[in-house]
């Protein structure tokens, strides 16, 4: 008799786990769609701000290879002092890692970056915005 009862017991017990059970089972079902979903998301904003940071550094750029065909052009032009800042521009776009990196300085490089660059548009009392900085007009209407 005693077996009977131990089987009946056994029988629903796997009726009173079904919902702890189920439970765990959509809790790990989620879980592992998260962890996809968000490697997706992580993707697609890794080449967004990638893709903005490299059109940023790509206007600094335009801008200091202008600078320099004017200093090469007519060599009096820029103060010896703008000249430098100019050159010291280049020399840090130059070692600005355009590859895959995970240098925790890559934040602290471009803002130094934007640094030299306002200084150098200040010592040329020149007024010239990149409209895809954060903060600027543009901002209103980019859609990525």
């Amino acid at each position: 008799m005693s077996r009977d009862l131990d089987n009946t017991e056994d029988i629903f017990d796997s009726t009173l786990n079904l919902e702890s059970d189920q439970l765990q089972v959509g809790f790990d079902e989620g879980f592992k769609d998260g962890i996809e979903a968000g490697k997706i998301e992580g993707r697609e904003v890794g080449l967004k701000v990638g893709f903005q940071v490299g059109e940023e550094l790509g206007f600094y750029k335009g801008c200091m290879d202008i600078w320099k065909v004017a200093i090469s052009r007519c060599p009096g032009l820029f103060s010896a002092r703008v000249q430098k800042r100019i050159l010291l521009l280049e020399e840090q776009l130059k070692n600005y890692p355009l590859s895959n990196s995970n240098d925790e300085k890559l934040q602290d490089m471009l803002e130094m970056i934007r640094a030299r660059f306002r200084s150098v548009l200040a010592m040329l009392s020149v007024h010239i915005e990149y409209e895809g900085y954060p903060g600027s007009h543009m901002e209103e209407r980019s859609e990525f």
